[in-house]
């Protein structure tokens, strides 16, 4: 059943790509919590080769996005490098970790964790403006160095499930930043969170390639319309208003994780 239906969805593989990465462009969102996702619940892909694949298509695809930002000078680069110094480190033990599991635990857990992270983006996503009401008045009272430290944690966090889930680079990584960074404009948030995911995604994709789950093939056809997608996103994001996309981006979020746990 898998083989066929891997095999059936090869055409729209582009396509696929091509959505997926105007979605990233345009909210910094939605790379492994909808690409992976599809790949498992539409075409079939074995969970494991789903995140390895998806890890280092979407390191190409949000190094593509951060140069479209890097160039409209929106990134903040120490912010990128704090999260960088605790989710780099945090891969590489998390793939060692995976090295270890058998075959069958792995999928599961994978499958698992995987439904479970989408979820708690899409909820992200949809409570972010209440949360960050919630958080605001109390960032504000933390001293910078306090936040560089709760900075480089939600680095280690995002690194160990985006390793295991290829999920959370976006949306909980825009949510952390946002709850430590009150002041900071949207915009400079999706930059700096959309830089730190190249690091992380290429690192733990490299870690699969060592584990031997990419499908190589799969790789090139949904970079094929990935890269297109993204730079045209980055480039039209800020004439696209958040709060149309982000119910709409929720609720597809919310239908793949619930067909993941199920």
């Amino acid at each position: 059943m898998h083989g066929v239906m891997h095999q059936g969805g090869v055409g729209l593989y582009p396509l696929a790509g091509l959505l997926v990465g105007l979605l990233v462009g345009l909210t910094g969102v939605g790379g492994g919590s909808l690409m992976t996702p599809v790949l498992i619940v539409l075409f079939g892909v074995h969970p494991v080769t789903a995140v390895g694949t998806d890890l280092l298509q979407a390191a190409a695809t949000k190094t593509v996005g951060t140069a479209v930002h890097g160039l409209s000078r929106t990134v903040e680069w120490r912010i990128t490098g704090m999260l960088a110094c605790g989710s780099v480190p945090a891969t590489a033990l998390t793939v060692l970790a995976l090295s270890l599991r058998t075959e069958p635990a792995a999928s599961h857990l994978v499958s698992l964790l995987l439904g479970i992270a989408v979820i708690l983006t899409a909820v992200a996503l949809l409570f972010r403006s209440a949360l960050l009401r919630l958080s605001g008045r109390s960032t504000v009272m933390l001293q910078p160095r306090r936040v560089a430290q709760l900075t480089i944690a939600s680095g280690i966090v995002l690194g160990v499930l985006v390793t295991i889930t290829s999920v959370g680079a976006g949306a909980l990584g825009v949510v952390a930043l946002a709850f430590l960074y009150p002041g900071m404009p949207t915009q400079r948030i999706v930059a700096s969170d959309l830089a730190h995911a190249v690091p992380l995604t290429l690192v733990a994709g490299l870690g699969h390639w060592w584990l031997g789950t990419i499908d190589w093939p799969l790789l090139g056809s949904l970079l094929l319309g990935s890269i297109p997608g993204i730079v045209i996103g980055s480039l039209v994001a800020t004439r696209v208003p958040e709060r149309v996309l982000r119910p709409v981006l929720a609720g597809v979020l919310l239908l793949a994780g619930s067909r993941l746990l199920a």
